[in-house]
């Protein structure tokens, strides 16, 4: 069986494609609480340009991940979320965040940083 044709039909790859770009995950993670501004994921996601946030967001919407709901208000106010098909991807960020305590000691190195 060729790879590409692997690629195409693997569940495993498919989901990859969408969640495994730089920060893509990071912004899920942020969503799963609650309907956040742009601002507050800027804020909450040090290091990230708004640029890139952007393109994440929009890359999710495109996906149905995401959902953007806009205000009719003065000055426009832009709230997003995460719909149906986004928080299905939660139970794998909590199977991350558990392998990184387990595995790789990250609450540890944190709270070590932290003193």
């Amino acid at each position: 069986m060729s790879t590409r044709l692997t690629e195409e039909t693997c569940p495993v790859c498919a989901t990859a494609d969408i969640i495994c770009g730089k920060w893509t995950i990071l912004v899920i993670r942020d969503l799963a609480a609650k309907r956040t501004r742009f601002c507050e994921l800027e804020r909450s996601l040090a290091g990230i340009s708004p640029r890139t946030l952007s393109l994440r967001l929009r890359g999710l919407e495109e996906e149905g991940i995401v959902a953007r709901h806009t205000f009719p208000e003065v000055p426009p106010r832009v709230e997003y979320s995460l719909t149906a098909k986004g928080r299905a991807l939660l139970p794998l960020i909590e199977d991350m965040r558990s392998y990184g305590r387990e595995w790789l000691g990250a609450c540890r190195d944190a709270t070590r940083a932290a003193a």
